[in-house]
């Protein structure tokens, strides 16, 4: 896209000057710089897994470079930087976290271990859970107790915690995580265990349960804080030393970073609490359906975000995307406000090949940025997604992502006839056809997985297809969903960098309180949510957010009398019991199918989002209307499905595609950070955003 000439530097938030978004993947690193008059450039190269924060350099220097301007003018010039990073959930993932001890109460040392009781897939019963982050000799209990009115029964015993310090410096505890029973209804123990702490052991590395999940549910809140002492070293060490790097080079504003509530908040802010960034990179879908919503023209969106590892799959309904409190990361369980993102092992580099029974299987493994698909010529040697769909006349071989990576053809065909073809006796074609049926068949799984088993029918969504993988595999996805749209944006290759850009800051508040709905004192709830509409307040001041920018929304979390599990609706600036119920009614019903009517409906928690609003990102001035048919490029051989098997189709080029032009399919669009199929009968209209509607037949 054309970039508009550079503005004067900008030195506060939100003042004149460009944006810039960079997300981390595990593939590759995106960044977006958005001009003050909505145009957008795209620097897209390989990350560096060893080194998250090179890969961010790398990008900013092939931004400048871009532009013609050294870094530090970039920096200068920059009104907003924020970072989506999967340093949080790769930590998790690759098991590379801190040595942890926990303190919790005398009784419950072992609640960690012995979780719940419930098991995810009751049919896998004999599957061990993941391995306990913090073995039982350094689950050290304490004597106290918090009672259930959130009085002190028991003082704390502050030797206990101070043997603890000892016990724990001695073995090379790191970080230290601190859940003592009832600490959601009254955190003085657990604070007071934190000074005793900090006077026997100069330890950096403290998480307080009160403070990160102040949640009934004693595993849930244990487990919550311990991932995020798990994870607090190394992140948080990351993200300052970015930042710090970020500084010296220029910027001149603090550096954002996406959270799992889809708002963004600073550096400072996260410090305690990196747990919240357990989702920074998926959680960035949100703000990018906001931004594109308008031009798919509907508020009923499905976005499938395939990159080189993984798919992340959100879904907007009526132009809201939906929060949970139900987080899981590699079987840990946390309990955080949270996007409803369902993440499955399906990109372009996922590896395929034949196990031991000799069943083909696709993922959930995938090459990573290093070494990659085999194609990619970067030492990978096992058959990946984007191998098969270079055998597929799919993906054409040569540059792309800027020049950074270059698709070799023979690479990818030896390495799916090597693993896949010749075990089982399949010609390559046939095998790399296998893989891409097995890839979407999990696709189609995995939208269905966040639509219909939440209650939506998908046939009414538009699906979104992004990310560098996503738009080959949009309409024949769509087709088996019963989708009748595939909205693919221009810029699918860097969906969540440009989403960055599109959020707000937020946090969320959250306190328990039971109470009937009918009988509940509406000036008791108001003061609970007074209380933490200031602390909300205080909290976005300290990011330079002005008054008239901020807003406030209420909910609580409700349900009938006699159940476990809560159900979340909105509450308005005034509470009203009547327009609660409905609400609560309508949902439920949605979700389960069924109500009681007149049913004793109770309260158990409050929520408050404090929400700094931003300049919004504006959609880049439509491009020229076309006057003439575009003529393709060159026409190849596809594999398009099975039932059209192998046609001769046309290949297009971005820049010869102009809004309102109308083309029928089977045909591939190469863009700039992606490509994009169009299955037998469908249809492509070139919008005049200068994004395609697919209509699948």
């Amino acid at each position: 896209m054309t970039v508009a000439p550079s503005p004067s530097p900008a030195g506060s938030r939100g003042a004149a000057g460009w944006r810039i978004g960079v997300d981390v993947g595990g593939t590759f690193t995106d960044l977006v710089l958005l001009e003050p008059d909505g145009a957008v450039s795209v620097s897209k190269v390989p990350s560096v897994p060893s080194d998250p924060g090179a890969g961010v350099l790398a990008a900013l220097d092939a931004a400048a470079a871009a532009r013609g301007v050294a870094v530090g003018e970039l920096l200068a010039g920059c009104a907003v930087l924020v970072h989506g990073s999967t340093v949080a959930t790769n930590t998790v993932l690759e098991h590379k976290g801190a040595r942890v001890g926990l303190l919790t109460t005398k009784g419950f040392r072992d609640s960690l271990e012995i979780r719940r009781g419930i098991r995810p897939d009751p049919w896998r019963h004999r599957e061990p859970y993941p391995e306990v982050l913090v073995p039982r000799h350094l689950r050290l209990p304490v004597e106290e107790r918090i009672d259930r009115d959130g009085r002190e029964a028991v003082p704390l015993r502050e030797p206990d915690v101070a043997e603890a310090a000892a016990h724990f410096r001695k073995a090379g505890v790191q970080s230290v995580a601190i859940a003592l029973f009832n600490s959601f209804l009254n955190p003085d123990h657990e604070r007071q265990a934190r000074e005793v702490l900090g006077r026997a052991w100069d330890l950096p590395w403290v998480s307080l349960s009160s403070a990160i999940s102040p949640t009934m549910g004693e595993y849930e809140r244990t487990s919550t804080a311990v991932v995020n002492a798990y994870i607090a070293p190394r992140t948080v060490g990351y993200l300052q030393r970015l930042a710090e790097e970020l500084s010296a080079r220029g910027l001149r504003q603090d550096m954002l970073m996406m959270q799992n509530n889809a708002g963004t908040a600073t550096v400072r802010q996260l410090a305690d609490r990196p747990s919240t960034l357990l989702l920074s990179g998926p959680a960035a879908a949100v703000g990018a359906l906001e931004f594109y919503r308008a031009a798919a023209g509907t508020d009923d969106l499905i976005s499938m975000e395939i990159g080189g590892t993984s798919c992340d799959i959100a879904m907007m309904a009526g132009g809201r995307v939906g929060l949970t409190d139900a987080l899981s990361i590699d079987g840990y369980d946390l309990t955080l406000p949270s996007v409803d993102v369902h993440t499955i092992g399906a990109g372009g580099g996922t590896i395929a090949g034949v196990d031991a029974g000799g069943l083909l299987y696709a993922g959930p493994a995938g090459a990573g940025a290093v070494p990659g698909p085999a194609c990619y010529g970067r030492g990978g040697t096992q058959p990946t997604a984007t191998d098969a769909q270079v055998v597929l006349g799919r993906l054409a071989p040569g540059t792309f992502a800027g020049g950074n990576i270059t698709i070799d053809g023979d690479r990818a065909r030896h390495a799916v006839e090597e693993h896949i073809a010749a075990p089982l006796g399949l010609s390559v074609e046939d095998a790399a056809a296998g893989v891409i049926r097995l890839l979407e068949q999990k696709l189609l799984q995995g939208v269905q997985r966040i639509s219909s088993e939440r209650g939506h029918d998908p046939r009414r969504f538009t699906l979104v297809a992004c990310g560098g993988a996503g738009p080959i595999h949009g309409a024949p996805v769509a087709r088996r969903l019963g989708c009748a749209r595939v909205f693919v944006p221009k810029l699918a290759g860097a969906f969540c960098a440009l989403g960055l850009l599109n959020s707000d800051l937020r946090q969320d508040y959250v306190r328990v309180l039971f109470a009937d709905l009918d009988g509940a004192d509406a000036g008791t709830l108001d003061a609970a949510w007074a209380a933490m509409r200031d602390e909300a307040a205080a909290t976005l001041a300290d990011c330079g957010i002005a008054e008239e920018a901020r807003g406030y929304e209420r909910a609580a979390d409700l349900r009938y009398r006699g159940q476990q599990w809560d159900v979340t609706v909105a509450v308005g600036d005034v509470f009203d019991p009547g327009a609660v119920r409905q609400r609560f009614e309508a949902e439920h019903e949605r979700l389960f199918g069924h109500i009681q009517p007149e049913g004793t409906i109770e309260i158990t928690k409050l929520r408050l989002s404090g929400i700094g609003r931003v300049e919004r990102a504006r959609p880049p001035a439509a491009g020229l209307a076309a006057t003439e048919a575009p003529t393709p490029r060159a026409v190849r051989p596809v594999w398009l499905d099975e039932t059209s098997g192998w046609r001769e189709v046309p290949v297009y080029d971005h820049a010869d595609l102009r809004p309102g032009h109308r083309l029928a399919g089977p045909l591939v669009v190469d863009e700039a950070t992606t490509t994009i199929l169009v299955g037998t009968n469908d249809r492509l209209d070139i919008l005049s955003s200068g994004d395609y509607l697919i209509h699948v037949d």
